[in-house]
Formats: structure tokens, sequence, C-alpha cells
């Protein structure tokens, strides 16, 4: 199966469908989260910038997390600060030490730090203003402060301070690692993620809705094989199992009308025993000789009919199970017992070539190739070439070859050309019909070609469940 051919299944489809639609809101989000930045920080200014973005991208950062996510981390800190500066002077220290996030270091009447004319970044501006518009309503006003601080050589990492300067001259400091800020990276990091995971997903959903489609593709394909074939497993979704339910009702009906076809033809062939033996008595009263023999070779010709028409029916009535077979030895053995008939046969064949096969069908349809070959011809050259989809065997001979334009009429039933009514070579126009039956009946076919040299060469392709080389070649003559 080609690259493009597996893209188009409906697991493909509809796994990439899944993944499409996740990548487009992934990139719906991230479009919206740069655009919000854009407008709240770049076209808006100062404080009125925040504020738009504290209205508009509260849901929008929601799914980053929430420790390093500035709208929370300012939230946070503003709540401290609320509570702080809404208590009692003599109960504010506790309050600060209470409510305190553990993965922050919060300090009241902080005493003025060395190192505290730190810098500013775009992310510590961000923050202050989003917890200075969150404090607006607190009366008397807080003001808010932040900076960044660097490493120093006590093993802080590099870090944010947020001073909230409180009525009473006191201030409250926070101060926050950076490992706790937020970045860039964290959201690119996040939405990778989303991503291969929901395309792992979205394969594994689209393997598990098609591989009940799947089952019923091949069993559906063992089916137009075998019409014995046990009845498909009802199961998968409702629109599957009703399609399944259908293809069983059909089998059911196609196996009546084959029974009753089969059924049809053995009682007419058989019916028709009685008739001819009493025109063979008649025939034996006929004075004139010539008239007499005349007679008695239509008798034959129409008794060989009925007896190829009940021997086609008695094996297709019989429903032979599907073996598994040497097909090497299978078409040796009907060479073999031509050879043993005085015919000219030569079979040059290779065994370990195993297909699934009704045996006695194949060989019916092998033998009356050899036998028109020999009829025909006057002698058949069998040989069998295969490869890993397909076994054909080829059954040439040195006859005059028929027109290209009577390679599909020779197939239909009881058809003969002229020059084959010759008596001796006395034949029912049945050989080839049987033969591409039972090559179609195992989903393959049988066709003709006129080799260049001369002669016929007829074809019987079948496919194969199955195939060994064998290093045992036979030869028999």
């Amino acid at each position: 199966m080609t690259m493009l051919s597996k893209l188009n299944s409906i697991a493909a489809r509809i796994a990439i469908a899944i993944i499409f639609a996740i990548i487009l809101a992934l990139l719906m989000l991230i479009g919206l989260s740069v655009g919000l930045d854009y407008y709240g920080y770049g076209k808006g200014s100062g404080e009125n910038g925040a504020r738009t973005h504290i209205i508009v991208s509260r849901s929008s950062f929601s799914i980053i997390n929430p420790r390093r996510n500035p709208m929370m981390l300012s939230g946070k800190i503003a709540v401290i600060i609320r509570s702080v500066a809404s208590s009692p002077r003599s109960e504010q220290q506790r309050v600060a030490a209470t409510i305190a996030d553990p993965e922050m270091q919060v300090v009241l009447d902080a005493p003025a730090r060395p190192d505290a004319a730190g810098s500013q970044d775009d992310y510590t501006d961000r923050l202050r203003q989003l917890v200075q518009i969150q404090l607006e309503t607190l009366s008397p006003p807080v003001l808010v402060s932040a900076h960044n601080l660097p490493a120093n050589n006590d093993g802080h990492t590099g870090r944010a301070v947020v001073e909230a300067a409180l009525q009473d001259g006191r201030r409250l400091t926070f101060t926050i690692p950076y490992d706790l800020l937020g970045n860039g990276n964290g959201l690119i990091l996040f939405l990778i993620s989303v991503a291969i995971v929901s395309a792992l997903v979205s394969i594994w959903m689209a393997r598990r809705i098609v591989a009940p489609i799947r089952e019923f593709a091949g069993a559906a394909e063992r089916l137009g094989l075998d019409l014995t074939a046990p009845p498909l497993a009802v199961r998968g979704p409702q629109e599957l199992r009703s399609t399944i339910q259908a293809v069983n009702r059909m089998q059911h009906r196609l196996q009546r009308f084959l029974e009753d076809r089969t059924q049809m033809l053995a009682a007419i062939s058989h019916d028709l025993r009685a008739p001819l033996a009493r025109l063979r008595l008649r025939a034996e009263l006929v004075g004139d000789g010539e008239q007499q023999h005349k007679m008695f070779d239509d008798l034959d010709s129409m008794n060989a009919m009925i007896e190829s028409t009940l021997a086609f029916a008695r094996d297709d009535v019989r429903q032979e199970p599907r073996t598994l077979v040497d097909l090497g030895i299978l078409v040796g053995d009907v060479c073999e017992d031509a050879g043993d008939s005085g015919d000219k046969v030569a079979y040059t064949g290779q065994r370990g070539i195993d297909v699934s096969c009704r045996p006695s069908l194949v060989r019916r349809a092998v033998a009356n190739l050899v036998d028109n070959a020999v009829k025909y011809g006057g002698s058949a050259r069998i040989k069998i070439v295969h490869d890993i989809e397909r076994v054909m065997i080829v059954v040439d001979d040195d006859g005059p070859g028929i027109p290209p334009d009577e390679h599909e009429k020779v197939f239909a039933p009881f058809y003969r050309q002229e020059p084959a009514r010759d008596p001796a070579k006395a034949g029912v126009g049945l050989g080839l019909s049987i033969a591409r039956t039972v090559a179609r009946e195992h989903g393959g076919d049988v066709t003709l070609a006129n080799r260049g040299s001369g002669g016929l060469s007829v074809r019987v392709e079948l496919p194969t469940e199955a195939v060994s080389k064998g290093s045992a070649r036979s030869s028999r003559k």
C-alpha cells in the first residue's frame, strides 16, 4: 500500500481532520494571546493598557500554569496587600504571615535594600500594573512599584521584587524567584505538548473507529471468494452493523439461489436420461445403418453433455470446503493421470506453492484444459508461475489457436467452434466454461492468448493465501 493510499484511508482522514482542528485552535489561541498583548501593552498606554488586558485576557491566560501566570500572580499579591492594608496595624504582621504564598518571600516593613535600585523589564512592569489596577478601589490608595534583582553570591537566583507603600509609611515587600515568573517558553512548550498528545490520541481514536470497517472489508473480500464462508460477525457502530446484516442476508439469498439453480440443473439432466434411453432403443430399430450411426452419435453427444452437467452440479452442490493444498502436487497428479492414459503431456512445476482452494473443482478445471490442449493441439505443456500475490497455471498446445474475436465466445456454455465438430474430437463445449467458473469462484480468472510460434496458451490465475518456494521440481511426460 502506497503512502498516498494510506493517507486516503478513513482512519487517516479522521486523524488529519482532528489534528487540523486542534492545530487551528492552538493557532487561534496563540494569535489571541499575542493580539491581546499587543493591544493591551502596545497600543494601550500605561494603566489603561493594563486595564484592557485584565478585562479581556483573564480567560485566555487561564490555560497556562497558574504559578507562572502574571494574571494569577498579580491576583495573589493584590489579595495579600488588600488584606494587610485593611487590617489593624497590630494584626498586619500576623495577617501577612498567615496568607503569604510559601513560594515567594513576603516581608512587612522591610528594611531598605542595598540593591533596591534594580532594573525593570516588561514583565515586572506588567506585573506592577496588574497589581496596581486590582488595588484601585482600596482606600486609602496604595502605591506599587516593581524591579528586578540579579543573582548574588549567597545562592539566590535572579528575583523580581514588588513593593507596596502602605498608608502608614510601612512597606510590604514581595520577593519572587525567577523560576516562578512566566515567559513565552512555557506557553510554547505547553502548546507543543498539547499538539503531540492530541495527535497521538487522534490517531489512536481514528484507528479504533476504522478497525471494524477494515475487518468488514476483509470479511466481505473472503465472502466474494467463498460464498460458503461463515456469516460476517455483527459488531461495530450501528451503521456498520446494519451494513453487515444486509450483506449476511444477501449471502443467504445467493446461497439459496445457487442451491436452487444447481438442483434444477441436476433434476433436468437426470430427467433427460429416460427420454435418451428410449431414443436409443428406437434408434436400434432404424434399418438404415448410416442414419442409425448418426443418431447414435447425437445421442452420445447429448449424454456427454448431461454427464458433464451432472458432474459439475454434484461438485457444486457438495460445497467442498476450502483447504490449503500444494498446487504443484495437485496439477502434477492431473498431468500424470493424463500421461497414463496415453496423452502427450509435459509438466514442469514446482512444489511448495500453497493455495486455499476447493481441490476437486481446481482438479476438474485443470483436467478440462489439459484434455482440450491434447484434443485440439495434439499435446499439452503445463507450467506454474507465481509471485507473492498470485499463482498462474499455464497450459500451452501446438494447435491452430483461436481467433481473437472468439476468445470470449468460447467460454459460453456448450459453445464449440466449427472445426471442433469433427467426431474424432467430440466435445460438449463445457470445458472452458467450467474452468473459468471455477477460477472466478476462487477470485481468479481464465484468459486465452495465441502463441507467436503457433498454438494456444490458456492461463488460469488464482490468488494465493500463502506461497512458499520449494526446491523440488518435477517433470512428467
